[in-house]
């Protein structure tokens, strides 16, 4: 029987409220003021979910906390899920970090991601440093995976399976696990997750597939040739890490729905969008426009299920560390006040 996306979303939300992690995704009552408040109360009226990316030292912030916690209704572990913090020493478990941010959006009943079972970056030394055959390693990815997931089995019902896997001309990334187990790691890598939480949704996550071109048919292709197989893969993550230097993804629209096609929940999976320094109120407009038509994007194809903001504010931004002299990235600034782009969400949401 084929269920609407709204179907099946009202499903989840029902199995979720009764084992306690959330309450609903639907609406909040509407304020005295006649609207509703938050990122997240509009965009669970419209049947999807508007989130966060956060870290454990942003713990430490009570403002940035209060935030977080009052205006989305989605969470995401920016790093506290990746293998070198969950699996610090071979077969030693330490699920400390992520279990501060998985409570906090229980607590706040929030939707949560898991990010990432599978990535190239950020493992542990002891894996990188080893020299695996390839049963050694199909071992290691195998019992990874299963205890992360079976740790989290009824709390996490959406893993980032595998995070990364493409070139930008669409030819696989040569990884650890590409190069010792070949492209079978990635069926392989779905089917543990799976068995370990059948419940749980499984998405594969890239950036720069936002726009239709080589890396997004890369993975178009992928999907197609795993749901032959039978594979348990049921959506895929356009991170979303934008630069107004580099132009709006204007097939993005049409991308999100040629995946969701196949029968796949899509989501926006770390958005963020950064420009040259210093801002003015020019890139802070464009910004604004881009944030906005992100969102009427999603809201435009049914089976997007949500978007995620890479953290919400400046003040926590990954992006001048890693592309220096640019930055302001996010719909928050530094002293986490809102920004034209904060405004832009809200009214894309709203359907302005």
């Amino acid at each position: 029987m084929h269920y609407s996306f709204r179907r099946k979303l009202h499903a989840l939300i029902a199995v979720l409220a009764a084992a306690g992690l959330i309450t609903t995704l639907t609406a909040a009552p509407a304020s005295a003021g006649g609207h509703r408040d938050t990122l997240g109360d509009l965009a669970a009226a419209r049947h999807k979910y508007l989130g966060s990316a956060t870290d454990n030292p942003q713990f430490a912030d009570a403002a940035y906390l209060k935030i977080l916690g009052k205006e989305f209704n989605s969470n995401t572990a920016g790093n506290a899920l990746k293998w070198y913090a969950t699996e610090p020493q071979r077969g030693v478990f330490d699920y400390t970090l992520s279990d501060q941010i998985l409570n906090f959006a229980r607590a706040h009943r929030q939707f949560f991601r898991g990010h990432t079972l599978i990535w190239h970056n950020q493992l542990p030394e002891w894996l990188t440093s080893g020299t695996w055959t390839a049963g050694e390693l199909r071992a290691i990815l195998k019992n990874h995976i299963t205890q992360v997931v079976r740790h989290y089995r009824g709390k996490i019902p959406a893993w980032d399976v595998v995070n990364e896997a493409f070139n930008e001309d669409g030819t696989y990334r040569e990884t650890l696990f590409y190069n010792t187990l070949g492209p079978g790691y990635i069926a392989d890598a779905l089917r543990w997750a799976h068995q370990a939480d059948p419940q749980a949704k499984l998405y594969l996550n890239d950036y720069n597939i936002e726009a239709i071109g080589p890396k997004s048919d890369a993975y178009y292709n992928l999907v197609k040739s795993l749901k032959a197989q039978g594979v348990p893969v049921h959506g895929v993550g356009v991170q979303g890490h934008l630069a107004l230097q580099f132009g709006y993804p204007t097939s993005l629209r049409d991308n999100l729905q040629r995946f969701a096609d196949l029968g796949l929940d899509v989501a926006i999976t770390e958005l963020d969008i950064r420009m040259i320094l210093p801002a003015d109120d020019a890139k802070l407009a464009t910004q604004a426009e881009w944030y906005g038509n992100v969102t009427k994007a999603c809201l435009a194809v049914r089976r997007c299920v949500g978007i995620t903001i890479w953290d919400y504010t400046d003040k926590y931004s990954w992006i001048p560390a890693f592309f220096p002299g640019e930055g302001a990235a996010h719909p928050y600034d530094e002293n986490l006040l809102p920004k034209p782009a904060y405004y832009a969400i809200r009214a894309a949401l709203r359907g302005r």
